[in-house]
């Protein structure tokens, strides 16, 4: 009797809950998935030894795809610090290199200028590009976690964004994969930590890393072998050559004593000169000297305390930054201080026209303003980012200059943008239907629209920091409404873009915690439609937030999130809301093997969604039911249902539920064969036609360009070329598989494809092969999530133990842990796993 382990998830019945109609893992590990590519299949017939199935580095000259260019723009005029780019040289490309260099120095000393400067010079020691990410450690703001900077690597090294692991050591293990036997630069700016750091230092010493930071990061030299360099204020000279040098087209008979005071004025700091001289150049009709005056008059009382640091050079650096923003006109100074309102420190010209309540053209003339002054940087066409020094006066100049009205005022118009842009951007994702126009906030006129997927998915890429950061503004100013329906809207991209658990964890909760209270609120003023809103946004934060669990196989968390959302629907008389809850509960139970449960579950559902003329979600329910009864062994009865399913999906379109449905019809006709057959002596040609469907499901994830699926699907690929005795084509679909699911970091499917790896070398004849690859898989399976794995994984391995030769007490410890594992479940597939492991004890 042949054993089936690619058990795989029920799929999801409605557009509006995790992961729509795409399988949950039912062995219990996280199916978030991750990068890489499914790259080279070799031919079971050229496998030897069989211990390394990964992907080949590509030869010498083979295309990489694209090469990053991720440096921001390059500092115009750029002068001085010759010294200190010549160490550089050495210390990076000499003799003897280190693997990073880190530079350290105070606020706006040019740490940032250095390093780009050095980057670019040093371009073509690194032909396979630049990687970037301000790290914002000082931003008065939350900093950019190494999660969060891995993202944004590994998309531009080319993993698409669905396939980017959701675990950090995944990610970082994928990152340096990525970045092994490539000549790449890598540049972290505003390092506040050693921990922040050292997840994104590549592995290859073909790499260089540049790290700047205020601190000393002790740990890099001792442990990483960084070379540092402490940057100083510019010397006398240079700093009078810097203000010339920027001056020079305006200004030409400035005495050098007046431009050497300036510099004093100015700490010799790079970021405050280069704001001096910029005013100075602005103004060349008025002397020097007077100008110099008017900064000693400057009290700069405006800025008390922006961090630990202190000292005359930060005290000289407020000034200057006070004295720049008083010569603002009006309109240009109000813009400026009402940026230091918005959630996060880049920002596109529309929402910057919705904090002034100025219209785009206007907005984009006082940006040009505040650029030219050095007060904001644009690095884009329309975007826009604050030095951290900068936002953090900027937010203070608002603070005080603003009263608390226009502070909420500015505030809640770019929430209200980004609340309802990301709900545009959300349905333009969604294969159908849309989301209700948001309530909480009125809408923008100029809220972005999106033609195309793809266009609302770059959005969303670009955005999600500055949404995460909306949806904790919202929250702190006590916007429940806003707060939930940003979490809410932020679905289609969070569950196709590759988000972090950690932020999804952070959102959902955000937005149930929320949706809590603004139900409280309502119901104390006795708004009865927004109470029954707030209540039904709870309950779909929950059942997200269950899908979230039960992808970290949380079980009683997940079933306790569902549970509590079934009986909130049920309180507010929401039946889709129910049916969304009573699906997500017979998908748990379908996790844990209770078969029957969950197939009464979706017995009723298919009955609800045909009534009612659902098709589309007919048919994902009848897939379910489909799974069920043919774990349950009512193999002709899940045929008949796949098929049907199979039928909707194609009338209505739905492609990702039409490969669940060819892997379930295919399965189901594999286990019915001929009346009175015994498990493994299928008749060939059900067999045949198994593999028929499950091929077809196959070529249609790789036309979709989904490896999740498509992985999925060469699970049972394999298996049934398996019992069919194609052992080198089941090689083959495992070898693939097995690619997928190390690049996605699915560890349990990763298991799965490993056990059925060993079991192809076993029928290839090659026990020892198939060793290796069950202890592979029984490792993984120990890491954590369903014990029947475990317990598949061990029988298998005792097996190919046996069949070896090696230590028979081995396997016989292993067939009655397996054995014990199986004791939690009742169905008939386990049953006659443990009653066949049983007999051979």
């Amino acid at each position: 009797m042949t054993v089936r382990i690619c058990e795989v998830p029920l799929s999801s019945t409605t557009g509006d809950q995790p992961d729509d109609s795409v399988p949950v893992p039912r062995h219990g590990t996280s199916s978030v998935v991750s990068g890489g590519t499914a790259g080279a299949i070799v031919q079971a017939r050229e496998v030897s030894g069989g211990l390394h199935f990964h992907q080949a580095p590509a030869p010498p000259g083979a295309p990489r795809g694209t090469v990053p260019r991720q440096l921001p723009a390059d500092i115009r005029r750029f002068v001085n610090r010759t010294r200190e780019l010549e160490r550089l040289d050495g210390a990076l490309l000499g003799a003897d290199p280190a693997p990073l260099a880190v530079v350290v120095g105070t606020a706006g000393v040019g740490k940032t200028a250095l390093a780009l400067r050095w980057a670019y010079r040093a371009e073509a020691a690194f032909p396979d590009g630049q990687l970037y990410v301000n790290l914002r450690g000082y931003d008065p703001g939350a900093p950019v976690t190494a999660d969060d900077a891995l993202d944004r690597f590994l998309r531009a090294l080319d993993v698409p964004p669905g396939e980017i692991p959701a675990d950090l050591e995944a990610r970082a293990a994928l990152y340096r994969t990525r970045l092994a036997d490539r000549r790449v630069l890598v540049v972290l700016d505003n390092a506040t930590q050693v921990s922040q750091v050292r997840t994104l230092l590549p592995g290859s010493r073909t790499c260089r890393t540049v790290v700047t930071s205020r601190d000393r990061l002790e740990g890099l030299l001792a442990r990483d072998s960084a070379y540092r360099m402490t940057l100083d204020v510019l010397p006398e000279d240079e700093a009078v050559r810097l203000i010339s040098t920027l001056v020079a087209d305006y200004r030409t008979r400035d005495d050098p004593n007046d431009i050497a005071q300036l510099a004093e004025l100015c700490a010799r700091l790079p970021l405050a000169l280069c704001i001096a001289a910029e005013r100075a150049a602005s103004r060349p009709w008025l002397p020097l000297d007077q100008l110099i005056q008017n900064l000693r008059d400057e009290p700069g009382a405006l800025w008390e305390a922006l961090s630990a640091e202190s000292g005359d050079e930060q005290d000289d650096v407020r000034t200057v930054f006070a004295w720049s923003y008083r010569a603002m006109p009006k309109e240009t100074a109000r813009m400026f201080r009402l940026l230091g309102l918005h959630p996060g420190p880049e920002f596109g010209v529309q929402v910057a026209a919705e904090l002034a309540a100025v219209p785009v053209p206007e907005a984009r003339q006082l940006l040009d303003s505040i650029v030219g002054m050095h007060m904001v940087e644009q690095i884009a066409p329309d975007r826009y980012q604050f030095h951290d020094l900068l936002r953090a006066y900027a937010t203070d100049a608002a603070h005080h200059e603003e009263p608390l009205t226009r502070q909420y005022e500015a505030v809640t118009r770019a929430l209200a943008w980004y609340l309802h842009t990301v709900r545009a951007a959300g349905n333009a994702l969604r294969e159908s239907g849309e989301s209700p126009p948001p309530t909480a906030l009125p809408a923008p006129a100029s809220a972005t629209s999106f033609g195309d997927r793809t266009s609302a998915a770059h959005w969303f890429d670009l955005e999600w920091p500055n949404l995460r950061a909306a949806i904790r503004s919202a929250e702190k100013c006590g916007l429940h409404g806003a707060t939930w329906q940003l979490a809410l809207a932020s679905r289609p991209g969070i569950r196709q873009r590759g988000v972090s658990a950690a932020d999804r964890h952070a959102v959902l909760a955000s937005a149930r915690d929320a949706a809590r209270e603004d139900r409280e609120l309502a119901r104390r003023a006795r708004d009865t439609e927004r109470a029954a809103q707030a209540q039904r946004a709870e309950g779909e934060a929950l059942v997200n937030l269950g899908s979230t669990y039960t992808h970290e196989w949380r079980m009683d968390e997940a079933s306790a999130a569902y549970a509590e959302a079934l009986a909130l629907f049920h309180e507010i008389a929401d039946p889709a809301g129910e049916r969304m809850a009573r699906t997500s509960l017979g998908v748990a139970l379908a996790l844990r093997r209770r078969f029957a449960a969950a197939a009464e579950q979706f017995e009723d559902l298919v009955a609800v969604h045909r009534r009612e003329g659902a098709r589309r979600k007919e048919a994902v329910a009848l897939s379910n039911l489909a799974e069920c009864y043919d774990a349950l062994g009512r193999h002709d009865e899940a045929t008949a249902r796949a098929r049907r399913s199979l039928a909707l999906n194609r009338e209505t379109g739905q492609r990702g539920p039409e490969i669940v449905s060819l892997v379930y019809l295919g399965r189901s006709l594999a286990h019915a064969g001929p009346p009175g057959s015994e498990e493994g002596t299928r008749d060939a040609s059900a067999l045949g036609a198994a593999l028929r469907e499950i091929a077809t499901a196959v070529e249609v994830a790789r036309s979709l360009d989904n490896k999740r699926l498509e992985g999925w699907a060469l699970l049972d690929l394999g298996e049934i070329q398996c019992r069919a005795g194609r052992f080198e084509d089941a090689l083959v679909s495992y070898q693939r598989a097995t690619v997928i699911h190390t690049a996605q970091d699915m560890r349990g499917r990763l298991g799965q494809s490993l056990c059925g790896t060993g079991e192809a070398y076993l029928g290839l004849g090659r026990p020892g092969d198939a060793v290796a690859f069950h202890r592979r898989a029984v490792a993984l399976a120990r890491t954590g999530g369903s014990p029947w794995q475990l317990a598949v994984a061990l029988d298998r391995l005792a097996g190919a133990v046996e069949a070896s030769g090696e230590d028979g007490s081995a396997a016989t410890d292993w067939w009655r842990e397996a054995a014990e594992a199986l004791t939690v479940y009742g169905d008939p597939e386990a049953a006659a796993l443990r009653a066949r492991i049983e007999r051979r004890l």
